[in-house]
């Protein structure tokens, strides 16, 4: 009868860590659903803004913090290519691309003129994101993007830099 007590309690204690670990792996999905969603939540407010203030001169002077007079018609540009630099890094904070992916997505972005005018007009803005942040580092992987095209041959843009390894 020991055996058999012993057998038992072992079973339950292996029902116990099953039934344990589910539970822990449901409520991870949970916790995750639920940053997604804010992360949603968030991009559509962002975007929403956005576009507000580039159909409104009075509402774009709000977001006017350039260190250098911005004319407003280059003002919308700036704030558009800010709705499609956020745009590649929510694709990327939700999973839907991969660092490499947003690396690929990024160096397309940096051979339009106004987006690296855009980037070089915000660099003082970048400036006061924490330097481990993972922002802070993908700016600084986009500033290496940009110089690495100026150094490169324009004519192959397409295989300029290093894109990261997604397994780091």
């Amino acid at each position: 009868m020991t055996a058999d007590g012993f057998a038992l309690r072992r079973f339950a204690s292996s029902a116990r860590a099953g039934i344990t670990h589910a539970v822990e792996a449901v409520t991870e999905h949970r916790a995750q659903q639920r940053k997604r969603a804010a992360l949603t939540e968030q991009h559509r407010l962002h975007f929403d803004l956005l576009c507000k203030a580039m159909d409104d001169p009075d509402l774009a002077a709000v977001l006017d913090t350039y260190e250098t007079d911005v004319p407003a018609g280059k003002q919308r540009q700036f704030l558009f290519a800010n709705a499609l630099y956020v745009n590649n890094l929510y694709y990327y904070r939700i999973g839907a691309f991969t660092r490499a992916e947003l690396y690929g997505h990024l160096r397309i972005m940096c051979q339009n003129r106004v987006f690296r005018e855009y980037w070089e007009a915000t660099r003082h803005h970048r400036k006061s994101l924490p330097n481990a942040s993972e922002e802070s580092a993908l700016g600084r992987m986009t500033d290496d993007l940009i110089q690495d095209l100026g150094d490169a041959d324009a004519e192959e843009w397409w295989v300029v830099g290093q894109p990261p390894d997604d397994a780091a």
